[in-house]
């Protein structure tokens, strides 16, 4: 049911507390020193004029850092043979982006801080850079991990059936190169962290979000501290996306400095900071081989994948690229698959997650070569995807590709449905005679699909625990946090609907690890399938001692028995026999303790599944891409709140549409990021996100946990770039472009347009 967040009066009428809201006494700040070579070997640090500097508490180079320092490690995909890869918070010897974290300074204020920043002299010996895959991995291109011996730090190789056998059978052969660009989240709120030791010497650190009990227990490790020594605290939080959250080496640094000092460091990101520093994402090269016949059936598809994994392996290991494997198959039946993919180091900032990690890069290149079979066929695009669909009565399907440590086997799903709602809503069948009107008043006009299968849910636990009070209020503490998703009101509802009380009457706590005794935090759109299980067995827990004291004061058996809006009922008449708040009073009398724990437990990951479609008109003059119609149609199982899944559908679009046209991480041939600010990485605004006209199903509930839900997290965002580019080259479908990277530039559009209509597909291609 839609209701109104929990969380919103508080925030929009500015009482929220972010990082940069707490001051604390004897308060301090840090500024860190970042190397400006993408790669040099550094041959002395001299600090002693920063260290002179009045009121400069602390200067930190990596050779003052305890010896025995471990690197930070990996939370997901973890794999012994990338160990070699990770990161120290500062750098040792060398540096290998621009942005490494080389010196780390604490004064008194922000401003002396950067004054002694720019005392700091680092001599350094700049070494040839590496930007670009196909440089790294050429024989004579030196090694940035000389343990690992190689910049192709992993290959993950993958195949279902044998490819080279269906590509000998099938009449038609397609064979494309497809390169999705760097870029990442972009939060209005950067990093931050605020980090004090009390009397006791017992650390707290504010600002940790997303994975708050794991950076809390790696934090102690890389400290050698007992975890009950030290507290994390989540604060509200400025947007997440998936780049904010993870342990970075300022979770470290920070933390670190208020333990030799024994006073509160404060460290708050940059804009540039973020643009250098922050994980960014998406950067992937695929070489796509698809074979299949007159009918648009696809027999075999093949795709060697170049990632550009940055300088180091960060917290998530390769969870991008198992995931592009995994889910790169999407909604299609193809027997014959085949994926090899190369893990590669180059000069530039690491890379982590990022909303739809995996999916948006495999999504564009998958519904691309799907537009591309139909154009080589003079097939309609959609009739292509409806053949190769997978039909409903094959679920569960399983695709045989692994993705985080398990075989990808769709749940639940009917995909030719969601195709069918799309083109009802996008009037498809009449969209030719559209088409050709606007041409007659010289317009431009496309439609583009793209369709997309989701992962959500990956567990492999979530914890909750619940307590009713006197007063009929309900505390509910989980392990997951709140980075904007909604937690508290998904919950709340949740809790509320099995014990038959108002939402509004739940307390929701997270993000306190001296508060919730563990948890697995929100990310990979986890939170309502696992936290949201995990919330509603510990209330079913507590709902039965509920009716255990009920039927013993009211002397029926607990069976006939429930509780609806506060009160008990008997429900074999509907009769009221009292309010809930007596019956809690009466457990308390009798001994009954109503609290109750639960870890909700998950085997496989859940998969939600849609459909984006795009109508656009081109300026043929500027080659600028205005959307005129845009819809989204998700089968998410159950909406727990349908009002919160629009905002995410909503959100994601906006953030697909910046990865589709606008958004760039560039770096030039020094290794230098040359787009680190909003003059040159371009966002989109509230004038070129459309309104969307979404649909929410719930065809297919998942069998996988107690709610039949899946997450609505990712789904907006992953098939933008594809359904755009679609109706792109449907609107421009006379004249020779064929879209194979991102963004889509203006001047691609204008350039095609320039050279005028092609006379036959021979000429187009």
């Amino acid at each position: 049911m839609s209701v109104k967040r929990i969380e919103d009066p508080r925030l929009i009428t500015g009482n929220g507390q972010y990082v940069g809201d707490i001051k604390l006494p004897e308060q301090c700040e840090a500024v860190i020193v970042r190397s400006p070579h993408a790669h040099a070997n550094i041959l002395r640090i001299d600090t002693e004029k920063a260290r002179n500097l009045p009121d400069v508490l602390m200067v930190v180079t990596g050779e003052d850092l305890p010896k025995d320092l471990s690197p930070i490690p990996m939370r997901l995909a973890p794999n012994e043979a990338l160990t070699k890869a990770l990161q120290y918070p500062l750098a040792k010897g060398k540096v290998r982006y621009v942005g490494e974290p080389v010196v780390l300074i604490v004064a008194s204020s922000r401003y002396t801080a950067e004054d002694a920043a720019d005392l700091i002299e680092v001599i350094y010996k700049p070494l040839p850079p590496i930007t670009d895959v196909q440089s790294a991995i050429h024989p004579d291109t030196a090694v940035l991990h000389p343990e690992i011996g190689s910049n192709d730090l992993f290959l993950i190789h993958s195949k279902r059936g044998s490819v080279e056998e269906q590509l000998k059978s099938c009449p038609y052969i397609l064979e494309e190169d497809l390169y999705v660009q760097r870029h990442s989240g972009i939060p209005l709120e950067t990093r931050g962290l605020l980090a004090f030791v009390d009397k006791k010497n017992r650390l707290t650190v504010f600002g940790p979000t997303k994975v708050v009990h794991f950076n809390h227990n790696i934090l102690a490790t890389l400290l050698k501290k007992e975890p009950k020594d030290i507290r994390f605290i989540e604060t509200d939080v400025g947007g997440g996306f998936g780049p904010r959250g993870e342990f970075y080496p300022e979770d470290y640094l920070i933390p670190y400095a208020a333990l030799q000092l024994g006073r509160p460091v404060k460290w708050i990101e940059d804009r540039l900071e973020h643009m250098k520093a922050t994980n960014h994402s998406r950067e992937q090269k695929h070489h796509v081989v698809v074979g299949f016949d007159e009918s648009g059936r696809i027999h075999a598809l093949k795709d060697e994948i170049f990632v550009d994994t940055g300088a180091f392996i960060r917290t998530h290991g390769v969870t991008v690229p198992v995931l592009t494997q995994g889910l790169l198959p999407g909604p299609y039946d193809i027997q014959a698959l085949e994926f090899i993919t190369h893990v590669v180091a180059t000069n530039k900032t690491p890379t982590g997650t990022y909303r739809g990690p995996g999916r948006f890069e495999g999504t564009f290149v998958r519904e691309r070569i799907i537009d591309m079979v139909a154009k080589k066929l003079n097939l309609d695009p959609t009739v292509v995807r409806e053949r190769n669909l997978i039909k409903p009565e094959q679920m569960p399907y399983t695709n045989g590709i692994s993705a985080l440590g398990q075989v990808v086997e769709y749940d639940s799903g009917d995909y030719p449905f969601i195709l069918d709602a799309a083109r009802r809503a996008m009037d498809w069948d009449h969209f030719t005679e559209r088409k050709m009107q606007a041409e007659q008043e010289g317009k431009l006009l496309g439609l583009g699909f793209a369709m997309f299968v989701e992962k959500s849910g990956l567990g492999p636990w979530e914890f909750c625990e619940v307590e009713m009070k006197e007063n009929g209020e309900l505390i509910c503490k989980t392990g997951l946090a709140d980075v904007g998703q909604g937690v508290k009101t998904a919950l709340a509802q949740i809790c509320a609907d099995q014990l038959g009380i108002p939402y509004s009457k739940v307390t929701v706590i997270h993000g306190d690890t001296d508060t919730v005794e563990k948890g697995n935090g929100s990310f990979a759109t986890r939170g309502t399938v696992v936290g949201g299980s995990a919330a509603w067995y510990a209330s079913a827990a507590l709902k039965k001692k509920l009716l255990e004291g009920a039927a013993a004061h009211y002397h029926i058996p607990r069976e006939e028995l429930d509780i609806q809006n506060q009160k008990i009922i008997q429900i074999s008449n509907s009769i009221e026999l009292g309010p809930l708040e007596d019956i809690v009073v009466k457990c308390k009398d009798q001994g009954i303790d109503l609290h109750e724990k639960y870890t909700f437990s998950i085997d496989h990951m859940s998969y939600p599944s849609g459909i984006h479609a795009a109508e656009i008109e081109i300026d043929s003059e500027t080659g600028k891409v205005k959307i005129e119609k845009y819809y989204i149609a998700y089968d998410i199982g159950r909406a727990i709140n349908p009002l919160l899944v629009r905002g995410q559908l909503v959100g994601g679009m906006a953030q697909g549409l910046g990865g589709a046209l606008y958004e760039e991480l560039r770096y030039d041939d020094t290794g230098q990021l040359i787009t680190g600010s909003f003059m040159d990485y371009l966002i989109p605004s509230s004038m070129e996100v459309p309104e969307i006209n979404i649909e929410i199903f719930e065809n297919s509930p998942s069998p996988l946990n107690p709610l039949g839900v899946k997450g609505a997290g990712e789904g907006g965002t992953v098939a933008v770039a594809p359904a755009i580019a679609n109706a792109i080259t449907n609107a421009l479908d006379k004249y020779p472009i064929n879209i194979t990277s991102l963004p889509i530039r203006p001047e691609l559009i204008r350039d095609a347009i320039k050279k005028g209509p092609v006379r036959n597909e021979e000429e187009q291609t």
